[in-house]
């Protein structure tokens, strides 16, 4: 039996946008999005990640794909997609695996449909095409520059202006993926040969990431285009003031704080450590209120921070959870160096823009207002058994 074998080429280098492939759209990294199209397309079997990039490969690792370490003579700006896919092949031939067909997807385009995908690579393995690339359908009049910068047409004729419905549609490609028969492939060295099919998707899905002006539109897109997803992770991670606070504190004429916190955000956390999920609050201020909450809340608080995202990583280094699996939330400027790393940025419902545009799910609620609790009733709806909480298990069994 073959393989069918998703290859996602990320260099480390990029000019238009530096570090591109690690940029975010909907709180999710450019690279970890085409992993997860990837992944949730049931006919293929192994997604790798070809990369010269250390960042880039311990993040796709973290997203759950393998990384093959491409050499730096096939990672600069001469160097083609093409060859890195090779590269791909070459390294799984190595070891064993038998390629049957090949789906190239590209960080770039944040919107990867795995609808489409399947489809794509079923024409394949029905050997009905040969290669096939995601494009959309067009009906625009396209022209060109001629002698003397004079205006041509190049899909229509100029004295003729056909009705939208009267015409066929041309295609565009939308650089997405392409999908190709691995031996074909390799015989050709191109992602077009033989048959050639093309994959149809929808038009809002068709953006690349090549310039700062289309990652923002692409982050300005996604919460119109993301499904909901399940919010699944092992572990909770919290500010302060604006999340369990309204962001508002009371001083008494001796200089003593005092804050509003909701009730119903501690029943939350109850919950949370009930069902043996780790809860920290991270806080930058510190104040002994914080303290307080957190002896009340029974859980762990680190304040004082200043590096929250340094804080957040050595905490979940000793915890043994993987960044991917921990949803942080917060509602200032601050947080978004921590909500930057890991898998599930969460915004309260009146955080600050920046913080609503780091994030990857936005709540309802406010800060100090249910915020917390409506988190922790994600969180554990999301749930699916005890298998869930790995390394719990180990640690239950460490000496």
């Amino acid at each position: 039996m073959s393989d069918v074998v998703a290859i996602i080429p990320a260099r480390g280098g990029s000019k238009g946008v530096p570090r591109k492939n690690l940029r975010r759209v909907g709180g999710i990294p450019l690279i970890g999005r085409a992993i997860q199209a990837a992944r949730r397309c049931d006919l293929i079997d192994r997604v790798c990640v070809s990369t010269d990039d250390d960042e880039i490969a311990a993040v796709a690792e973290e997203w759950g794909a393998e990384v093959i370490r491409r050499p730096a003579d096939l990672s600069g700006d001469t160097a083609s997609s093409e060859s890195a896919i090779l590269h791909a092949l070459d390294d799984l031939e190595a070891r064993d695996v038998n390629v049957g067909v090949v789906a190239f997807l590209q960080a770039t385009s944040p919107f990867i449909d795995s609808e489409a995908l399947a489809g794509a690579i079923r024409l394949v393995q029905q050997r009905r095409r040969d290669s096939v690339f995601s494009a959309i359908e067009t009906y625009g009049f396209l022209w060109r520059k001629g002698t003397g910068d004079c205006a041509e047409a190049i899909n229509h004729r100029a004295e003729h202006r056909p009705r939208r419905q009267d015409r066929e549609p041309h295609y565009l490609e939308t650089g997405a993926f392409y999908v190709m028969r691995a031996r074909g492939f390799r015989t050709v060295r191109h992602r077009f040969f033989g048959s050639i099919g093309i994959a149809a998707v929808p038009e809002r899905t068709a953006i690349e990431i090549d310039s700062f002006a289309e990652l923002e539109l692409a982050r300005a897109l996604a919460p119109l285009i993301d499904a909901p997803e399940p919010l699944d992770v092992d572990a909770v991670v919290t500010d302060f003031d604006g999340v369990h606070t309204d962001d508002t504190v009371t001083v008494t004429e001796s200089g003593v704080e005092a804050v509003r916190v909701s009730r119903s955000d501690g029943m939350g956390v109850a919950r949370l450590r009930a069902a043996q999920i780790p809860v920290l609050i991270l806080s930058t201020e510190e104040n002994p209120v914080v303290s307080a909450r957190g002896r009340k809340l029974r859980v762990e608080v680190v304040q004082g921070v200043g590096d929250k995202a340094g804080a957040l990583r050595g905490w979940a280094d000793a915890a043994r959870i993987p960044l991917s699996r921990i949803a942080y939330l917060g509602n200032d400027v601050n947080d978004v160096p921590a909500m930057d790393i890991v898998g599930w940025p969460v915004a309260v419902g009146d955080a600050d823009p920046v913080v609503l545009s780091a994030a990857r799910v936005v709540l309802d609620r406010h800060g100090g207002d249910g915020a917390v609790r409506e988190l922790a009733e994600r969180v554990l709806r999301a749930r699916r058994g005890p298998t869930s909480l790995p390394y719990l298990q180990e640690n239950r069994t460490t000496p």
